[in-house]
Order: structure tokens, then sequence, then C-alpha cells
């Protein structure tokens, strides 16, 4: 059966629909009439071997669903929504062994250990290096006088956080932005990237990760690595867990923000009274209305353990559900008049990070300390900032990337 609100065929995960935009209408029109909507595929097209998901839109029920993983798993077919409908089955549950693809209390295990590099100590104690490093990056932009924003200043910041949180070398950023180009990208023809590649990508960011995490247990220093593969008396990741959490930052810690900074800028720039706004006051509220305009992940899944309801619609075991953060995000039951970027938005309970529970993001704190650095750094530095070109976006089923923003810096 088809959804009845949506034209026949019509697919939310479709990665051709997202290379040009976010389907916000249609969204908005499941809201109002469907709002747990079951979504018909091609047999196997996601690589799940079935014929297609429910869709959940509603900010109340994408909540419901991530706060009880006991019904809703994030383990039985992962989180990511649509891979190729090519990959093997034992491609997909490889990927259990990452956080976000683990269910209580594996889940809370782990979890437990690794919130130990996120404590707002932690956090703080980055501040002053990344406040640095991001004056740096946008005066070397400054330099060029124009280019694309996507790499010479989004995708800076969240790799230098990153090689500054775990002790990543920082003469080896560049390994980890190819590697995680890589792993999300498979979608993508322009960039040539197929499935193959990403996987040996992955797994060269884990083969990375565990000799850092060999190193660190012969000789522990003073960062998180040691921290978490060395504290015995208080559990520990071992070798191939920490790769695997590494490889959940290369993505939830880098491809997330650095696209939350691109479309940022983009709404910044397209919105000049917001941007005449930020320079003149830089409010605090600023961070939280550039991840709920931009929701990097537009959606995530989760499966069904038992029969079920949700908004009032029967669900069988075993369905996948979709719950679609950039619809939640945009939900007039919640947000006044969510279509307008609005950076003294107050309160402002978005989605972008989670809809809460056990897979609510552990990096917010370190997200919004990143965000708010670069445009302060931007504001300072380049307040005559302009677009020079429409952005381009990736071609993906989940996340809402910008590949390319071309600018002028002075």
């Amino acid at each position: 059966m088809s959804c009845p609100a949506l034209p026949e065929g019509f697919d939310l995960t479709d990665p051709d629909l997202h290379q040009h935009r976010v389907p916000l209408p249609e969204l908005a029109r499941l809201r109002q009439t469907a709002p747990v909507c079951w979504i018909p595929q091609p047999h196997g097209i996601a690589g799940f071997g079935d014929d297609g998901y429910w869709a959940v839109t509603r900010h109340t029920d994408v909540k419901e669903v991530s706060t009880r993983p006991e019904i809703f798993s994030s383990h039985a077919n992962t989180a990511i929504i649509r891979f190729n409908e090519h990959i093997q089955r034992d491609q997909i549950d490889v990927q259990k062994l990452i956080m976000l693809n683990m269910d209580p209390p594996e889940h809370t295990r782990v979890r437990q250990i690794v919130q130990r590099g996120f404590t707002p100590r932690a956090i703080r104690a980055l501040e002053d290096a990344l406040r640095d490093r991001a004056e740096r990056i946008v005066a070397g932009a400054r330099e060029s006088g124009s280019g694309d924003f996507v790499t010479d200043v989004a995708c800076e910041l969240p790799l230098q956080a990153i090689a500054e949180l775990i002790g990543v070398p920082q003469q080896d950023r560049s390994k980890i932005f190819d590697w995680s180009n890589k792993m999300v990208a498979y979608d993508d023809p322009e960039l040539a990237i197929t499935e193959e590649i990403g996987a040996e990508s992955a797994m060269e960011l884990i083969s990375y990760a565990m000799n850092l995490a060999a190193d660190r247990k012969a000789c522990p220093a003073k960062d998180i690595v040691s921290r978490l593969v060395a504290a015995e008396d208080e559990g520990n990741l071992g070798s191939d867990e920490f790769g695997f959490f590494v490889l959940l930052l290369a993505v939830a810690g880098n491809e997330t923000t650095r696209n939350a900074i691109s479309h940022g800028m983009h709404a910044f720039l397209t919105h000049p009274d917001q941007w005449e706004l930020f320079k003149a006051e830089r409010p605090a509220t600023a961070a939280d209305e550039i991840v709920r305009w931009a929701t990097p992940v537009m959606s995530f899944q989760r499966t069904t353990t038992q029969d079920t309801e949700l908004g009032g619609q029967r669900i069988e075991a075993g369905a996948r559900v979709g719950v679609f953060y950039s619809s939640a995000n945009n939900d007039p039951e919640v947000f006044d008049r969510p279509e307008d970027f609005d950076i003294t938005r107050d309160p402002n309970p978005h989605l972008g990070f989670g809809g809460g529970g056990p897979h609510f993001c552990l990096g917010k704190s370190l997200a919004e300390l990143e965000i708010r650095l670069i445009f302060q750094a931007i504001a300072d530095t380049l307040p005559d900032i302009r677009l020079a070109g429409e952005p381009r976006r990736l071609r993906s089923a989940w996340l809402n990337g910008i590949k390319e923003l071309r600018v002028t810096y002075a």
C-alpha cells in the first residue's frame, strides 16, 4: 500500500531527492494527515530485504521512539535508514559494533566509559585551544580572498577538535577527513566512491584508532585515549571498541558539525538581518537555531521488537521505523514560525542532537562550542563575507550535506 498523503512512489529517503532539497512540504503534509505512515519501497532497495518502513514525522512521536529502546531497537537493523541495495547483510551486521547501533545494556556500558571524555570540564579545557584554532582557520580563509567555505572553514574546526580531544596528531587530520568523507559519500556518484572504498576507509580508520589505543595502553598520556583504554579499575574499552568509537566520532563529530556550520553560514548569508544581528549581539541561542535549521542528520531508523502502537497506528514486530528529525524540527505544534531562521529563538526544543533517550548526542556541548567559536571568528574577521554561488548538496539518503559553498571572504 502507498501512503495517501504522498505521490505514488515518493520515498523520503531517496538520495536523488536529497541531492536537490529536503522534502519539507511532503513532511508537513505527513505531519498533518498521516504522522505515522507506511512508505513502500522496491523490495530490498534499502539493503534490508524488506518492502518499506514506517515514517514518523511529528516531534512528539519522534521523541517517543527515541526514548523507548526496549520497543524501538537500534541494534536489529542499525540506525542507518538506507544503504545501497547491493550491500550484503554481513556488511550491515558488522556496524552493530558501533555505539550508535547498540541497545541497552551494552550501549549503556560503552556510553558510560566514553562519556568521560565529554564532561563539561573536558569540554571547557578545550575552549581556549579551539578558539585559537577557529581564529587561525578564518584568518587563513581571509588571505585567500574567495573559495569553498566547506573545505576552507567548515570542515577544519571539527577535525581539529576531534584531534585535540583524542590526541590524534594534527598532521593526521587530513587522513581522518578523507576516511570519513569516503565512508558517507558512497551514494554520491560525483565523488566516485563505491561501497567497497567506503568499507576500506572504515577499516583504515579503525586500524589507525586501534594502533593509537595500543600505544596509549603501553605508554599512557594525559589524553582521552589513555582514560578510555587504560583505566582498568574503572572499566575500559578494548582496542577494537575504541576503534569503532573513533569511527563514530569521525561521522557524528565531524560530518554533522561541518554540515551544521555550512548550512548555518548559508542561512546567515540568505538572511542578512540575522547576520547583522549576530555580528552585533552574538546571542547564545544562535548555535541551537543553526542546528535546528540545518538538522544535519535528516533521519535515523529503529526496528520494532514487538507489536506496538504509535500515534494511533498499529505497527507489527520487526518493522523498520524511520524517525525524521527534519520534520520534527519544523513541527508548528512545537515551534512558532519554524520556517523562519531566528537566532534568538527561545525556547528551542529541537531534535538536532536526537530525540532524547540513550542515543542523545554525547558531543552536544562540543558541537555547540565549535559552532559558537567559528561564527564568532567569522563575524570578527570576515564580517562582509558574501555568497558567490548556490550550495551544492551531497547525494545521501540520511545526511543533509553541503559539499561545496562558494563565497567571497573580503
